[in-house]
């Protein structure tokens, strides 16, 4: 059989096992508590000790972010009205927010806090979940998760169609037009282009590295290390300050921990009302929202397997057609 056969042959069992798969062994929600493996890493972010510079996203830019590639013009328009991901190859230098090209950006609020007004940086990124529902729920099976906890999409494989943003609790992924393996399928039906987000510099960690950005970081307000560690050293920190950890239980565990002295509730808060929260600027609030919407999960349960089947049954046509050639 053909290797290109074999794996449309996949993605069709892909999609008839997560047709057949529970809610809750999909969803990931906050309740389903995640054991991490032992090769599993995870950085500590010390919000006390974060002043903004953005060292780390310079470092990220010029680490991963600025390979993304170049887009087709004219883009290719789907003809479906909700198929279209957007251009963002003429706005490369935005770094407020989350974009296609900037995967790590600093949001930041002012607040009042025991009587004092206090300034909160964050740098926001992929949390890279024990248990990510955008795997899960990815149609072709182009997103990945490797044992160090690193999500990533295959350049190869991913079509751009758009699940992974809306199963993630926090909109993390985003999309670029006019890139990727759907301009050599059927560039107006199929896909739109494809997925980017923080990988965790994965090639970093599987040469003994540590991430750009913890690297980067001029106050050492990122630690990096063995998952267990690292949450050992969150609880730490925050039972010092009588303070808070977020990211060691959202959606079932994650892999980027914050601790802060100040409740998040109240950094949540300070960003709603200064509009630090929006598209791209991802929100504080507890995981698993996105998913709490039962029909918004069902057509993406639904539409994943369906897209899986078309795809295989695109590339199937595609080989015989080019066996009879």
């Amino acid at each position: 059989m053909k290797p290109g056969r074999r794996r449309a042959l996949r993605f069709l069992a892909g999609g008839g096992l997560l047709a057949a798969a529970p809610l809750s062994a999909v969803a990931g929600t906050s309740a389903a508590r995640v054991t991490p493996p032992e090769e599993a890493r995870a950085v500590v972010v010390d919000v006390d000790a974060c002043d903004g510079c953005g060292a780390c996203v310079a470092a990220c830019r010029t680490t991963r972010s600025v390979h993304t590639p170049v887009p087709r013009q004219p883009v290719p328009r789907s003809l479906w009205s909700w198929g279209q991901a957007g251009d963002w190859s003429s706005r490369r230098d935005v770094v407020w927010r989350l974009t296609p090209y900037n995967w790590l950006y600093i949001q930041k609020c002012s607040l009042v806090w025991q009587g004092r007004r206090r300034a909160v940086y964050l740098p926001r990124r992929c949390f890279h979940c024990l248990n990510p529902q955008c795997v899960s729920l990815c149609p072709t099976g182009a997103l990945r998760q490797e044992r160090s906890g690193a999500v990533h999409a295959s350049p190869n494989i991913c079509l751009g169609a758009g699940r992974c943003p809306r199963a993630c609790p926090w909109y993390f992924p985003k999309m670029q037009a006019g890139v990727g393996p759907y301009l050599h399928l059927a560039p107006r039906l199929l896909g739109s282009g494809m997925s980017f987000k923080c990988d965790f510099c994965r090639e970093r960690l599987r040469d003994g590295g540590i991430p750009a950005c913890v690297e980067a970081c001029p106050r050492k307000a990122q630690h990096f290390g063995p998952w267990r560690e690292m949450a050992r050293l969150a609880d730490r920190l925050a039972a010092e300050r009588g303070g808070e950890v977020f990211g060691k239980q959202e959606n079932g565990g994650t892999c980027l921990f914050y601790v802060s002295s100040v409740p998040f509730r109240h950094i949540e808060a300070a960003l709603l009302s200064q509009k630090g929260v929006g598209p791209g600027m991802p929100s504080l609030r507890p995981a698993g929202v996105s998913m709490e919407d039962e029909n918004s999960l069902t057509r993406l349960l639904i539409g994943a397997p369906l897209f899986g089947a078309g795809l295989a049954a695109l590339r199937l046509w595609r080989d015989r057609r080019r066996e009879r050639a």
